[in-house]
């Protein structure tokens, strides 16, 4: 999949993975509400409440993650295979293999979190953080050996990506211990952010220079230019993720004000253990205003005694 249309679309999926966790952590904050439990998901009733509870993030990345394998298939020449049949046996599309694994990973991933939200009786959220970090793990160490055989500027491109794909492994990671930080959730979006535009990047760079000329690796000016892209890749996804919250802010604080209410009550509902709480609060509740209702009907009878 080392091709132009082989870095666009894992690209453009990140990217509009980031955006939308972008938003999702952006109202979070705004809300004060809980990353993990948003209670969006449990204020809705009726016939679209099932329809809200559906792991979304868990299919786009199945989906994402089978067409793509479809993809790298077809485009190998003739037969994928694994070994060739000289003497002795080689390897044979070894980066061919490497993105396969890639893209198993990812579908993987979205399978285990299909399972955690929709198939198990209660969500294992551990389950999903281990398996995103799991993925990155292995990701790291493909992305390593990915780029033995590089040099010039497709080794200058391919170093930055793998310093973004270190730092999200260390906040995926980090997010193990406490999966409920706003502060790791939002560097979080922003390295995807940074991985989706990045790969777009290095498609153009790569594969269809804009000037028409390719790039040429015994220039210095032309490696130097790929690192200062990369640092304009950085301050518009930071502007990008600035601008993503005050929208959101704007909205929610002047055409949805009624959500305000909610977020409190819901976070606590699901950050208690099955909500046993949050339902002895509402029985509590409920039952000083059956004693209330009482009152009322005992005093005549004490008035006539």
């Amino acid at each position: 999949m080392g091709d132009f249309i082989g870095h666009i679309c894992p690209g453009l999926f990140l990217v509009f993975y980031g955006l939308y966790k972008a938003i999702v952590v952006s109202r979070a904050m705004i809300f004060h509400d809980s990353l993990l439990y948003p209670s969006s998901l449990s204020k809705s009733k009726g016939r679209w409440d099932r329809l809200r509870q559906i792991a979304h993030t868990g299919w786009l990345k199945t989906v994402t993650g089978c067409l793509l394998i479809v993809y790298e298939v077809n485009c190998v020449e003739g037969e994928l295979r694994f070994m060739n049949n000289g003497m002795p046996p080689r390897f044979m599309y070894p980066k061919e293999w490497q993105h396969l694994t890639m893209f198993i990973l990812l579908t993987l991933d979205g399978c285990v979190e299909i399972v955690s939200k929709n198939v198990l009786r209660q969500r294992c959220v551990i389950l999903e953080r281990g398996s995103t970090v799991l993925g990155f793990y292995v990701l790291l160490m493909l992305l390593l050996s990915h780029i033995k055989d590089s040099s010039g500027v497709e080794l200058q491109v391919h170093s930055l990506l793998v310093l973004v794909v270190f730092l999200l492994m260390l906040v995926l990671t980090a997010e193990l211990w406490d999966p409920k930080m706003f502060h790791l959730w939002m560097i979080e979006t922003f390295l995807f952010l940074m991985m989706g535009s990045w790969l777009i990047q290095a498609a153009f760079i790569l594969f269809r220079p804009i000037s028409g000329y390719p790039w040429e690796d015994d220039d210095i000016s032309d490696i130097m230019f790929v690192t200062t892209f990369f640092c304009w890749h950085v301050m518009i996804n930071a502007l990008c993720l600035l601008g993503i919250y005050g929208i959101s802010s704007f909205w929610h604080c002047f055409y949805n004000p009624s959500l305000r209410l909610m977020g409190s009550k819901e976070a606590l509902y699901h950050e208690s253990s099955s909500g046993t709480f949050y339902r002895l609060l509402q029985e509590a509740e409920q039952q000083d205003k059956d004693d209330q209702a009482l009152l009322p009907s005992k005093s005549p009878d004490c008035d006539r005694a």
